[in-house]
């Protein structure tokens, strides 16, 4: 059988979007529906040609094989199109589902579930981002109930096949040419009914269990940080994988350092003498204090890069650096003595004091 352009079948451009591309194959595939063409064989086809060409055109792998090398292209992939209703409907049933509810036909609603995805806030401080932690954290998450083992029944019942869906979970109402398929109003889609719930946990089937465990924090994670632990949500139904749980990071702030990428920075007070004439002081670092030479005449607000005493990379070797900038400091109460000298320095450098100013302007 030929196969034709799947552009051309969902009626797009080549550059069309993923939005759009399923925008117009939701369109095809409602107006060419078996539901609403019954034995109609061309429209069938349509049907199928459509799901094969979203099937191909929604995955951006199968689409730049084709874009690049066609039909050709796609049989590394494994992809040999749809063998039937039955295939289509399982792929992409929830999109006739969300459209006026029209069905996959028999798929389940009482199929396996993976259970839901966790998230746990936790605050860190500033230094355990940088260089890394284990923190113990506890978490409440739904668990099958161990007295009904899940089954929401009282010990020594079970729950029974719903009379009004026959365990499908679903009924179908006729609607013009339009079968819409709804969940079962009896069983809320379960596919089953609790006569006698079980006790202990009210016929949910769960109970609320609390659940500790530690959590390796990698340095230098930053403020915002999701560390995913695979398999510890909350329980799958009938079987399904249970969820992921989230930790999300967050970081206190520090009393004096600020975060850049990876590399921080602080201010660093001198006196006007050591930044006159220079010499060794102490900065503050991540692990301590480190000397750093301040040259003769060093103005405020000049920097300094500390190289290699930053963030850890996350990703790779090596770490940021620190950068220290400086910030000249000006005594505000003065002996007489220092007065004395300040005054020799300025006239030494020929200012004019303050209070040679004064007398000049009073004399005149």
């Amino acid at each position: 059988m030929t196969r034709g352009d799947y552009y051309e079948i969902l009626g797009v451009q080549r550059d069309a979007s993923n939005g759009e591309i399923k925008k117009r194959y939701r369109q095809i595939a409602l107006q060419y529906h078996p539901d609403r063409n019954p034995g109609d064989k061309e429209a069938e086809e349509k049907f199928k040609e459509a799901a094969e060409a979203y099937e191909v055109l929604r995955d951006p792998e199968k689409r730049s094989l084709y874009d690049r090398f066609g039909h050709d292209g796609l049989k590394g992939t494994g992809f040999t199109g749809f063998s039937g209703f039955e295939d289509i409907f399982s792929s992409f049933g929830s999109i006739f589902e969300d459209f006026f509810g029209l069905g996959g036909r028999t798929r389940s609603r009482t199929a396996p579930q993976s259970g839901a995805d966790l998230r746990y806030d936790l605050k860190i401080s500033f230094l355990e981002a940088a260089f890394g932690v284990e923190k113990k954290i506890t978490v409440d998450k739904m668990h099958r109930c161990d007295s009904c083992h899940g089954s929401g029944a009282r010990h020594g019942t079970k729950p029974e096949t719903c009379p009004t869906c026959s365990g499908r979970g679903q009924v179908m109402h006729s609607q013009g040419f339009f079968s819409i398929s709804t969940s079962c109003p009896h069983c809320h889609g379960e596919g089953t009914i609790v006569r006698e719930p079980c006790s202990r946990c009210n016929g949910t089937g769960k109970i609320k269990k609390s659940k500790s465990q530690m959590v390796k924090i990698p340095a230098g994670v930053e403020n915002g940080t999701r560390l995913r632990l695979a398999g510890e949500g909350e329980e799958g139904l009938r079987g399904g994988p249970p969820g992921d749980l989230y930790v999300v990071l967050f970081v206190e702030a520090h009393e004096f350092f600020e975060r850049r990428g990876d590399d921080i920075a602080c201010h660093l007070s001198i006196s006007f003498a050591e930044a006159a004439l220079g010499g060794e002081v102490e900065a503050p670092t991540l692990e301590g204090k480190t000397s750093v030479s301040i040259p003769r005449g060093t103005p405020t607000g000049k920097v300094f890069r500390l190289k290699g005493l930053g963030i850890p990379h996350l990703k790779g070797h090596g770490r940021g650096d620190e950068y220290v900038q400086v910030v000249v400091t000006v005594p505000t109460k003065l002996t007489k003595r220092q007065e004395e000298l300040l005054q020799e320095f300025a006239e030494a450098s020929g200012e004019t004091s303050r209070q040679e100013k004064k007398k000049f302007w009073k004399s005149h």
